[in-house]
């Protein structure tokens, strides 16, 4: 979606960096409120031009005692969008003055619009992210008072496990998208005041566990805030924020966004768990295979269970390299034939949870941050220069021999107590402020050193996509809950679309015959249908009969036209997602330029009625053109207005459990 001048008329609300310290933080210092970076601090500025729509603004200061401030803006110039974040380092020679209250603020004026003859209050649109449950991706509505509303994650330390770090506040006539990026626990606040006889909306953005000195050499930094503001509709807000995010935000590929990526792998060959089966033998002749079956992968992909683990993944953690009774000569011949063919090899990691006896448990226990002596789990300590830098090497190594294009990383138990653990009086949240750093200045040096890596962020599934890990990576597997339950997956892939548009989908059946879920079906075109993302995972196995590699030989093509439509147009859901079988499902994607889309309409497993009206999305300047319906399956080709589309919509029917894809064109 484009920008117009409202857009950017909105803008003008978001806050702004100034070289006499005027910045949009505050904090205390052993006890003393600041606000920006006062005079006595010496506040200098500088701003530059990235590129052609990004301008860079650095605010610096200096106190007496030696801590020196840094405040970053980023503001972009084709779309009304700022983010800032702030950074204090001790430059003494003597720990510093404690730090709290530390926050990134926002005051955003209300345009109360009158409904039912009273004032409209501001909202918060919040979710409750990933929550390892079947209620996580629900969404909340939340009047904003003078009763500061708190949203934050569970607190088990990984940044989407009970909130979502991203939210959006209804204004009146306006909308500001949000989103916070910190890859721990984050609080965001909001309160309504008055000021000037305008209501405002007050935003504060904070670690939420923070107070502490520094030691000579030590820095810290906030969590970054990113504002956009949109005029009109929520569907005007939320594809502003999909353009801006696939234009600013979704890694590159050869200079170009993301691609859709058809993943293939080897799913717990010889019936072994996970991924303890895989060796060099079994690898080849699963891509080989595959490749002869018509079903080329995009994606290689190895999870866990490649390393020493005794066929018990989570206790290998730790041995980070291939096992050599499986891999005797790496992965190199792996990567090679992935080359060969254009394919990418991914490869899973879990750096930061070492089991015990382990390589890094036993030999590198100066990098670890223990729990109690019946903990088998220790903490691999990313806020350590030393203990990352040998991480570092050690997987650049094995990136650079397997030839992997794909560095997947997860982290499957809570860091929270670990961070806590030995912090000394007055220095509450620092093992976390560190070991967040490290985290990004990890995964900045892999790709530093390997040009053109992408990186896939898991951590039991979606608890770690935050808009700073999502700057550096993508979620190609973004929840561990419901891959088959196609009601629940609906309700995921709502939110996904609209706040992180490139996702991964599994072509899994958990349905039964009853119309209940629990059960397993081999993968069908209604698998399919319900796995519709950018990138999806085909669980039809490489040994699997001609008659199930038919079935995705039919539907790649048609998967692959719509996922490229979905990374260029703009997202309209048509129905609510309520996690139930009984409700049809359907969304489109219209792109205003090419003026051309998709409508997707699914008859979930428990639907009694056997027609559905769609009424799509329609612009105004389209109501009395032409749209032209294409079926890629049956070759149906037929026509309505656009008018009627809105309007009227079109009714369909479908046989029980079944889906259409109708692609369209206006004429």
């Amino acid at each position: 979606m484009k920008c117009i001048k409202d857009d950017f008329r909105c803008g003008a609300v978001l806050p702004r960096f100034s070289a006499d310290g005027k910045i949009p933080f505050r904090y205390k210092l052993d006890g003393r409120e600041y606000s920006g970076i006062p005079a006595e601090f010496g506040p200098g500025a500088v701003t530059r031009r990235i590129d052609s729509s990004v301008v860079f603004s650095v605010v610096t200061g200096r106190t007496p005692e030696g801590l020196e401030l840094r405040a970053e803006c980023r503001e972009y110039l084709d779309y009304p969008v700022t983010e800032w974040v702030m950074y204090m380092t001790n430059a003494g020679s003597v720990n510093s003055a404690v730090i709290s209250d530390w926050c990134a603020t926002a005051s955003l004026p209300v345009c109360a619009l009158k409904r039912d003859g009273g004032a409209r209050p501001p909202v918060l649109l919040h979710g409750n992210g990933d929550n390892i449950s079947e209620s996580g991706y629900s969404w909340f509505a939340d009047e904003i008072g003078s009763r500061p509303l708190s949203v934050s994650p569970c607190g088990d330390g990984t940044s989407c496990n009970g909130a979502f770090p991203y939210m959006r506040f209804l204004l009146g006539d306006y909308s500001v998208n949000a989103a916070v990026g910190w890859t721990g626990t984050w609080q965001l606040s909001a309160s309504l005041s008055s000021a000037g006889g305008t209501d405002v909306v007050n935003v504060e953005v904070r670690q939420q566990r923070f107070n502490t000195y520094l030691e000579p050499g030590e820095t810290v930094r906030t969590p970054l805030l990113i504002l956009q503001t949109a005029s009109g509709s929520e569907d005007r807000a939320r594809n502003l924020w999909r353009s801006w995010y696939i234009d600013h935000i979704l890694p590159r590929e050869n200079g170009k966004p993301l691609s859709p990526k058809l993943v293939l792998h080897t799913w717990m060959i010889d019936g072994l768990p996970e991924f303890c089966g895989t060796t060099e033998e079994n690898q080849l002749k699963g891509i080989q295979t595959y490749i002869d079956h018509g079903l080329k992968p995009d994606i290689w992909w190895i999870d866990a269970g490649w390393y020493p683990c005794n066929n018990d993944w989570p206790t290998g953690t730790g041995n980070w390299y291939p096992n050599p009774e499986h891999f005797p000569d790496g992965f190199h011949k792996i990567g090679e034939m992935c080359d060969d063919n254009d394919i990418d090899f991914l490869v899973w990691f879990e750096p930061e949870r070492i089991f015990r006896n382990t390589e890094v448990w036993n030999e590198h226990p100066d990098f670890l941050i223990f729990g109690s002596e019946e903990d088998n789990n220790a903490l691999f300590f990313l806020g350590d220069p030393a203990a990352r830098e040998w991480l570092t090497d050690r997987i650049d190594s094995i990136i650079k021999e397997g030839h992997i294009r794909i560095y997947r990383q997860d982290f499957n138990f809570p860091p929270s107590g670990y961070w806590a653990k030995g912090e000394a009086e007055n220095r509450a949240g620092i093992h976390e402020n560190l070991h967040i750093q490290g985290y990004y200045a990890f995964w900045d040096e892999l790709i530093r050193r390997n040009p053109g890596l992408l990186i896939d962020s898991c951590s039991s599934g979606g608890r770690r996509n935050d808009i700073e890990t999502m700057k550096r990576a993508v979620p190609l597997h973004y929840t561990d809950i419901g891959y088959g339950n196609h009601p629940i997956k609906q309700k995921q892939h709502r939110q996904m679309f609209e706040w992180i548009p490139y996702f991964r989908a599994h072509t899994m059946n958990w349905d039964k015959p009853d119309g209940t879920y629990g059960g397993s079906r081999p993968v069908d075109e209604f698998a399919y249908q319900n796995a519709l993302a950018p990138s999806v995972t085909s669980m039809i196995e490489w040994n699997d009969p001609d008659e199930l590699n038919e079935v995705g030989r039919r539907f790649h093509p048609v998967w692959r036209k719509a996922a490229e439509m979905m990374l260029r147009c703009d997202y309209y859901p048509l129905t609510e997602t309520r996690v139930d079988a009984g409700d049809w499902y359907a969304m489109q994607f219209h792109d205003e330029d090419a003026n051309d889309g998709f409508v997707q309409l699914i008859r979930n497993v428990r639907v009694n009625d056997s027609r559905f009206t769609v009424r799509g999305f329609v612009p105004d300047e389209n109501l009395d053109r032409i749209y032209r319906f294409f079926d890629p399956f049956t070759n149906r080709v037929w026509t309505m207005s656009g008018r009627n589309f809105r309007s009227g919509g079109f009714e369909d029917a479908l046989e029980p459990r079944s889906g259409v894809i109708w692609f369209y064109s206006v004429i």
